[in-house]
């Protein structure tokens, strides 16, 4: 049911999340990105006591019971100051959705809570290497013995998977479904956290870490699955064959957070050009003064706030209980073209020094570039839009 909150409200939160983040995270987000460090675990455990791990789940799992524009809005800030910190988030609301939507009350019981407070963390394990989009066609194999199913093939791209407790692992259980689609089921994978030196605690998964370009403050791994045992009440829902079906339906949830990370490192890096640009003088003033630097902010503001509307939009929608994967997969597309054209545009105007590590731009930069990649591409974002405009009109 939806609930009426007014604009105070949310901006009540979008000051506090502003007021952690910069007082806590932007000291040492630099310096952390610099050196390839995993987020501290202090911010983390301070991120939980804030509850920004549990904003969806409502309160009887212990969670905050809260709706998707407070969602947005947290992520947004916290993406403002370091991507990472807006991302850690991601794999607890993706459990967490899957849970709500289709888990058992015994699973509800077991893994909300944690995930909620901050005291178990997920990673997702969807990705294969040859199965990224096409989530129809993934492969590892899930097959049935006495008392669970033991999972045997590869996962890629699985961030935060070393100091995740729980990895959801989507997996075919049918071999040879009548669709491709069929035949999925998502399992919960327990295991020890870990630091990324330490690889990944697990008897049965063997992790490789992959280097990035940027996006530092978590670790993207391939996970090699060897006669990994998974007791049968770790099948969300208990039914196999719905993994692709609840997979689709989480991805509205996930696609709008992602949205709104885009927009917080894009308004991340307009604000470090705007300040730039006023402190920058050539021929004797402020660069601010010249007319193509105006036009490049005035654009990039634009583009800033159409993204975050279309965001809102999306979130309004999914809090009143309206189906909106058309939304959250325009969100999606439009913040994720849209950061990277502002985030080359902050890095134009810091000119030489822009490309210089001296300066945060160039994190900015590195980071805003993802978008169009993770979390569904742009690419299939245009697929899903069209096939839905189809649909309807």
């Amino acid at each position: 049911m939806e609930v009426l909150r007014d604009g105070r409200f949310y901006e009540e939160i979008r000051q506090q999340v502003r007021d952690f983040a910069e007082k806590e995270i932007k000291p040492i987000a630099h310096k952390y990105d610099m050196q390839d460090k995993e987020i501290p675990w202090e911010i983390i455990h301070r991120m939980a006591d804030l509850g920004y791990f549990g904003i969806l789940v409502p309160e009887k799992w212990g969670g905050l019971g809260l709706d998707y524009m407070s969602m947005a809005i947290v992520a947004e800030e916290l993406s403002r100051i370091w991507l990472s910190c807006g991302s850690v988030m991601t794999r607890n609301i993706i459990a967490e959705t899957l849970l709500l939507n289709n888990g058992t009350e015994e699973q509800k019981k077991k893994y909300l809570p944690g995930l909620a407070q901050g005291k178990i963390f997920a990673a997702a394990a969807f990705t294969e290497p040859n199965a990224g989009s096409d989530t129809a066609g993934m492969k590892l194999k899930a097959q049935k013995v006495e008392g669970g199913w033991v999972l045997n093939g590869t996962k890629t791209w699985c961030t935060f998977a070393n100091r995740a407790n729980i990895l959801v692992v989507l997996a075919r259980t049918d071999p040879n479904p009548p669709k491709r689609h069929m035949g999925l089921s998502i399992f919960i994978v327990e295991k020890e956290p870990s630091e990324a030196h330490e690889g990944i605690k697990h008897p049965n998964i063997v992790g490789e870490l992959i280097e990035t370009v940027g996006y530092h403050g978590m670790h993207c791994w391939t996970l090699h699955f060897e006669d990994c045992f998974v007791p049968d009440e770790n099948l969300i829902g208990l039914e196999p064959g719905k993994g692709f079906y609840q997979l689709m339906q989480t991805y509205e949830s996930a696609r709008i957070q992602t949205a709104a990370r885009a927009i917080g490192v894009a308004q991340g890096a307009f604000e470090l050009a705007i300040k730039y640009s006023k402190e920058r003088y050539q021929f004797e003033r402020p660069i601010s003064e010249f007319q193509l630097i105006r036009a490049k902010l005035a654009k990039m503001m634009t583009y800033i706030e159409a993204a975050r509307q279309l965001t809102y939009y999306a979130c309004r929608m999914k809090d009143s209980g309206k189906r909106c994967d058309l939304e959250a997969g325009m969100a999606k597309l439009f913040a994720a073209e849209m950061v990277e054209y502002v985030t080359s545009e902050a890095m134009q105007i810091f000119g030489g020094y822009g490309y210089s590590k001296e300066y945060e731009i160039e994190r900015y930069w590195r980071d805003g570039r993802l978008f169009r990649i993770f979390e569904g591409t742009s690419e299939i974002q245009e697929e899903v839009i069209a096939k839905r405009l189809l649909e309807i009109y």
